[in-house]
């Protein structure tokens, strides 16, 4: 109110000022004595028709004027127009304009009130507009074509290549119907030539993006030597583009140098990328002195990483150290144009500023500026690795100077990340026992956090690779007491504790791991191992999904999900996981074995048959996939076929008298009696304490009447008589062990006495022995293996038992004995579940599992 002036009473303006003021040309009383008047009604001019009223009640001489002056009398006047009315004693106000306010005259004679004229019902629908006039079909056309463009465009925006190529060719059709259309109402001279350019240009990108060149450059041809179109000649870089793509490296510079000519000095950004792509495809034919001179041109212009870098490449191709050393301190000196961490960082005064910086803190712009940070990095610390070993007499001496050229940039955080990537090399170069290595990570034990932790990770993984557990063990403690909240020093605790069988607890640093970093695979490929130990598969089947679902082409992760099925008794879903398996490794004879071995358990031996003779065909030297298809051939009659496989067994396992049996079993079988004969007389030389062998050698003898039976028959008696006192021997060290523990006295020393007697597992020879093999497939559980009738159940071959001395050699008997062979080296036979790359789970998890420990590049 202080600000509100108020106006004196005094000085007011009356709004009706001047209303009352008496005017004489209104005196109607003294129009009798106007002799102009008089004289203008007596001529032709005042005996004129008189003029009809536009709205009623205002014809001349006809509407009664309401005025001031008195009654309310027809008073008409020369043009038509009433009077306003008169003023009397200045006691009544002049009549205004009533009727814009809806009031009318003609409310004396009845009409009704309507202000907004709503008696005379709605207004007359809008006329259609006639599309049948060539420039409105013109202008319809116009708009389907521009239509099209933008539907191409969004159409290779999600990625479907092939509708926003037949989108932009429908568009090239209508835009020639459009331009047709002109030509016949004789517009021709008002050609969209922007559109026309607009079709051709996204025309001629549609091509080039389906991968159809040719027709891409015909159509940028098109556009280029219209002259109408305006800066057309830019367009060459897509043409040489297209050129570098089909790696017609000559016509690609030519146009990149036609189109830098047609480009003015004041585009120089432009002019800069054309010469920067020059370079490259210099590099690309060899020609590393041309593209150092485009090169060193952009860098004394308008220095960037990515010039950078590729001069530094060029120069290590032509192996100039001193121009090395001058382009990487050029490329650690090229600005990035970025803000400063800091700026992020919240005050703790201004509320405001912190919702500002929280706001800012991960935009669209600061990712930008993180991801253009982390490619010069890169590209540094490549640049760095690859000149290292060049510049210097030693890759030491060149790291050390590249090391000291970073510390005095504006990169000075990655001296420390090239440190450990000094080590980190020798490490890959499985130089486990460089000291520098390992001193150049103990360095960084006392530097800051992130460093320490980096460098007690790699530690950790070098020792727990050396076996060393305890110092594996202290150096991932030191690198989760640097950084709580590193995955890889938590999966590497984790792993020191699984080696102990700790594995409850190794579960909990791994889940941990995966806490912090969800996407973390080491963490839950270990996860799953460690829940399979521990017997809950269940869990460790989920963990290996949702590793699968991340690794869709993961070997490892489908072999293990294959075995969980397997546990878990469900083999088609084992079969299934293992199909997918060869779709990866098709030629990985381990898978193929094991789907042989599950079409086995569930009886379809064909198949079994099929992807066993596949290992077989990928890797010969597997015992037990050897031995199932000698079985298998034995059990379809086949014995000439089983040979071969049994013949590789003896070269894989010389010492093995079973496989060389099992030749001549074969021969036997197959009637070739006599090559049978010279196989047992060959067994026999070199195993002449062999009881089968002197049988068959008998017995062959007999039935072919060979003198030899009656020496055969010798040594079978001999060898027959020092088996029984081997047996008792044994026997009685036994029962002497046996009653010396239940006396309480120390019986471990009368136990030892038969030490040098073979056990009775080595002799093979004793009359109790079955001979003939069966497939042995390695398998966790101790079920026999023998018998044919129920589903599942492995082949078994039944061979006859010697006949007596009065019956005939192959007369039949029905005395049969399983013919499943005991193998003297029972574990080579019982061979262990192994992975995909036929290692066990420990050394997958050593290899495998921890690879990505180190610091990625």
């Amino acid at each position: 109110m202080e600000n509100v002036h108020l106006v004196p009473e005094e000085e007011e303006d009356d709004l009706y000022t001047g209303y009352n003021d008496y005017n004489p040309t209104f005196d109607s009383e003294d129009l009798h004595n106007d002799v102009g008047f008089q004289q203008a009604v007596r001529t032709s001019h005042g005996r004129r028709p008189p003029m009809t009223a536009k709205y009623p009640g205002t014809a001349i001489g006809g509407r009664p004027i309401g005025t001031a002056y008195g009654s309310r009398i027809p008073v008409g006047t020369a043009m038509g127009r009433p009077m306003t009315g008169a003023v009397q004693d200045g006691a009544a106000r002049p009549m205004t304009a009533v009727r814009a306010a809806g009031y009318s005259s003609s409310i004396a004679r009845g009409s009704v009130f309507d202000p907004l004229g709503q008696a005379k019902g709605p207004a007359p629908p809008l006329e259609k507009q006639n599309e049948d006039t060539p420039e409105e079909k013109i202008k319809i056309l116009e708009k389907k074509v521009n239509d099209l463009i933008e539907e191409s465009c969004l159409a290779h925006a999600r990625g479907d290549l092939q509708l926003s190529l037949e989108k932009a060719k429908e568009a090239g059709r209508k835009e020639r119907a459009l331009v047709r259309q002109r030509e016949q109402t004789g517009t021709a001279d008002h050609i969209n030539l922007d559109l026309t350019y607009s079709v051709l240009f996204n025309l001629a990108n549609q091509y080039a993006n389906n991968d159809m060149y040719t027709e891409a450059l015909n159509t940028y041809q098109v556009i280029v030597k219209n002259k109408m179109f305006n800066n057309a000649g830019r367009l060459k870089v897509n043409m040489a583009n297209i050129y570098f793509k089909q790696k017609n490296y000559t016509k690609a510079i030519k146009f990149y140098r036609m189109a830098l000519d047609q480009i003015s000095n004041a585009h120089n950004a432009m002019r800069i990328k054309i010469m920067q792509n020059i370079g490259v495809v210099f590099i690309h034919m060899g020609q590393y002195s041309d593209a150092i001179t485009s090169f060193e041109y952009i860098m004394s212009e308008s220095p960037n990483i990515k010039t950078g870098f590729n001069l530094i490449l060029c120069y290590y191709a032509i192996g100039d150290r001193e121009r090395m050393k001058r382009a990487f301190q050029k490329l650690i000196c090229v600005p990035l144009d970025i803000d400063d961490e800091d700026k992020y960082i919240p005050a703790n005064d201004d509320s405001h500023a912190n919702m500002v910086i929280e706001a800012i803190k991960n935009d669209k712009l600061h990712q930008m500026e993180r991801e253009r940070k982390a490619l010069a990095e890169k590209y540094i610390m490549t640049s760095a690795k690859l000149i290292a070993p060049a510049i210097e007499s030693s890759f030491a001496a060149g790291f050390d100077w590249c090391v000291d050229m970073v510390k005095g940039s504006q990169y000075v955080e990655l001296a420390n990340d090239l440190e450990i990537n000094k080590a980190i090399t020798y490490l890959r170069q499985r130089d486990f026992k460089q000291a520098e290595a390992v001193e150049t990570l103990k360095m960084f034990e006392k530097k800051d956090s992130r460093v320490k932790s980096a460098a007690a990770t790699n530690l950790s993984f070098l020792y727990f690779l050396e076996k060393d557990y305890d110092q594996a063990d202290r150096y991932a403690e030191l690198a989760m007491s640097a950084d709580r909240y590193n995955p890889a020093a938590l999966i590497n605790k984790g792993n020191t504790v699984f080696v102990k069988e700790d594995y409850e607890k190794a579960a909990e640093f791994y889940k941990e791991a995966l806490r912090n970093d969800s996407s973390c695979t080491e963490a839950l490929y270990n996860l799953g191992l460690t829940y399979k130990r521990l017997g809950r598969l269940e869990e460790a089947l989920d963990c290996f999904l949702k590793l699968h679902a991340i690794l869709r082409n993961s070997a490892q992760v489908m072999y293990q999900l294959a075995n969980l099925y397997e546990m878990l008794e469900d083999p088609h879903q084992a079969i299934e996981w293992l199909m997918q398996l060869t779709s990866v490794t098709p030629t990985d004879a381990q898978v193929l074995a094991k789907l042989g071995d599950l079409y086995d358990n569930e009886g379809d031996k064909s198949q079994a048959f099929q992807y066993y003779y596949e290992s077989y065909r990928y890797f010969p030297s597997n015992i037990s996939v050897i031995e199932w298809l000698g079985a298998y051939y034995i059990d379809t009659q086949f014995c000439e076929k089983a040979i071969q496989y049994f013949e590789r067994a003896t070269l894989i396992q010389p010492t093995q008298v079973k496989w060389q049996l099992m030749v001549a079993s074969c021969y036997r079988r197959s009637g070739n009696y006599q090559k049978a004969l010279e196989t047992y007389k060959d067994i026999h030389r070199k195993f002449p304490e062999n009881v089968e062998c002197l049988r068959f050698l008998v017995r062959l003898c007999t039935d072919m009447g060979l003198k030899e039976v009656q020496d055969y028959a010798t040594k079978l008696k001999k060898v027959e008589k020092m088996k029984e006192i081997r047996e008792q021997r044994v026997r009685s060290g036994r029962e002497s062990s046996a009653r010396g523990r239940r006396e309480g006295s120390a019986g471990s020393g009368s136990s030892s006495s038969p030490i040098n007697t073979p056990p009775l597992r080595a002799s093979v020879s004793r009359s109790e022995a079955k001979y003939s093999p069966v497939l042995q497939q390695g398998r966790d559980s101790g079920q026999s293996n023998h018998g044919t009738s129920a589903k599942g159940e492995r082949l078994s071959v039944k061979l006859k038992t010697l006949p007596g001395s009065n019956e005939p050699y192959e007369a039949s008997t029905q005395q049969e004995i399983d013919a499943s062979y005991v193998d003297p080296l029972g574990p080579q036979m019982q061979r262990p579940k192994t992975a995909v790359r036929k290692r066990t789970e420990e050394d997958e998890f050593a290899d495998e599992e921890l690879g990505d420990d180190l610091l990625p590049e």
